[in-house]
């Protein structure tokens, strides 16, 4: 079949020149093709029909009454599935490359005699009405934070008129993270909408009793903490029906642009590494800005509908008060952390945030410390009860945190050193002797002396390693303190005023 260009360039060739073999050239046909063509005197749009006749029997008439039987029966069965149960039922030789055929079949039946579809509605959003949030995985991405696979999630913030957007990097779908991304969110709006819309989130949802959902028509509701924090912003939270993810749409369709924007960055970037999880937050915060600087007369226009943030932001950690027991140690959300000696038998406060936690005791700040994924972690540092180890090197051995007392791979190596050289108790002794040095001193120059002496393959002692470090503790430098004197501003005004003028 030719095309109506190929046809008309015949009808100009023929009129020009008379003859038919050379105006077929023309229009890339045979000289009886368009001798045919020319007699009609029709373009192929206009000659073109649907042939009322098939060209072969259809394989499927056999069983065409039991397939409309199955669809009335289960609309919502597939036609593959369909197709697989005839081909077994009645022993019948379809091949797969009748598939396609048996798919069309189904699909035409459906659009001529199936069910009603659900029918979606386009929604107008009004300005400053709602805000939509969810997760997504941003392991996706195949971002590294020094080198080190960095599996996080990033919580997703939406205004859907304007499509205005922020995102937060977290490691958990938790409330600290829903915290976290409210008050960031917030802190660049100012203003808030009259409604939270989100998923069924567990994070934010709870699944409601037999007798509580049938009370209520409801099969999950919102947790206390999380009703309680986008109330005390003056928002209303609002959820989407269950399997309806249609209906915050407007940021599951936002999720694929952003992770395609970020794609794209990550490209011109150069490299998916990144120093540390802050400076990838900035990079994203970065990207995300840039998007809605192209979105700014809407997000002024919603501004203007939205109310003046009034409320202070909430803070972004939780608090509970935590004794320290006799090894040194914390028990926080069933994960244990070590702490100073010196607070063995108090009780600290700890403020536990998205990415660390914080240790107080009487209002200061104890120590800081990354937090733990999941349950039953461990997080210790060695500093905290390496000088009552030295005195203890026998307690070492079967010490249930034992393996926390390597910081790196040379450690390690260096007391399987040791352990292969001398008894138990005296390898414990040095290896601890060691890593008090590595304590007072830097670990990394520590390090990098043990590499030297295991690479030597010579025994040495902790002497041989404080030689190669040098024997002065680091110490902080002790600072005076600022003082500020203001009559040393009021000489500046009169050069700044001579400049003025």
């Amino acid at each position: 079949m030719k095309t109506d260009r190929e046809v008309q360039e015949l009808f100009r060739a023929y009129a020009k020149t008379g003859k038919k073999g050379r105006a077929a050239m023309r229009g890339n046909m045979s000289r009886n093709t368009g001798a045919r063509y020319l007699k009609a005197g029709k373009l192929p749009s206009e000659v073109k029909t649907k042939r009322p006749w098939r060209t072969h029997a259809d394989a499927f008439a056999g069983v065409w009454e039991e397939v409309k039987e199955l669809l009335t029966w289960a609309p919502e069965l597939e036609a593959k599935t369909i197709f697989e149960y005839v081909r077994e039922e009645h022993g019948l030789g379809f091949s797969d490359g009748q598939l396609r055929t048996f798919q069309r079949g189904v699909r035409a039946w459906r659009a001529l005699e199936g069910p009603n579809k659900e029918v979606f509605f386009a929604q107008e959003h009004r300005p400053g009405e709602a805000l939509q949030w969810d997760f997504w995985d941003g392991g996706e991405l195949g971002v590294t934070i020094a080198g080190e696979p960095f599996e996080h999630l990033l919580f997703h913030l939406v205004l859907p008129y304007s499509n205005w957007e922020h995102a937060s990097v977290c490691r958990s779908e938790s409330m600290l993270a829903i915290r976290l991304g409210f008050n960031r969110a917030l802190r660049k709006l100012q203003h808030v909408p009259r409604f939270a819309q989100s998923d069924s989130s567990s994070a934010a949802t709870h699944r409601l009793g037999a007798e509580e959902a049938l009370r209520t028509g409801k099969g999950r509701w919102f947790n206390k903490e999380y009703q309680d924090l986008i109330e005390h912003y003056g928002i209303t939270p609002r959820t989407i029906k269950l399997g309806e993810s249609q209906q915050n749409g407007d940021v599951e369709a936002l999720h694929n642009a952003m992770k395609g924007r970020l794609r794209q960055y990550l490209l011109l970037r150069g490299s998916r590494d990144f120093e540390s999880a802050e400076a990838y937050q900035a990079w994203v915060d970065a990207v995300l800005e840039k998007a809605n600087a192209y979105r700014a007369p809407r997000v002024a226009e919603e501004l203007k509908h939205m109310r003046p943030l009034k409320a202070t932001l909430v803070p972004e950690y939780r608090e509970q008060a935590v004794p320290v027991g006799y090894g040194s140690t914390i028990n926080v959300q069933r994960n244990v952390y070590s702490v100073w000696s010196r607070l063995i038998g108090e009780e600290v406060r700890v403020r536990l945030f998205e990415e660390r936690i914080e240790v107080y005791f009487r209002g200061a700040l104890q120590l800081t410390a990354p937090r733990c994924r999941g349950q039953r972690q461990v997080c210790i540092d060695y500093r905290h009860i390496i000088h009552a180890l030295v005195r203890k090197p026998g307690a070492f051995e079967r010490y249930r945190y034992r393996e926390e007392m390597f910081p790196t791979t040379v450690f390690r190596r260096t007391y399987d050193m040791l352990s292969e050289r001398r008894d138990t108790y005296h390898a414990a002794k040095e290896y601890l002797l060691i890593l008090k040095l590595a304590a007072e001193t830097m670990e990394s120059e520590v390090g990098t002396a043990l590499d030297l002496l295991l690479e030597a393959g010579t025994p040495f002692t902790v002497d041989d390693v404080r030689k190669l470090v040098g024997t002065t503790p680091t110490e902080i430098p002790v600072l005076a303190p600022l003082v500020v004197r203001l009559e040393e501003y009021d000489a500046l005004l009169p050069a700044a005023q001579e400049v003025a003028a």
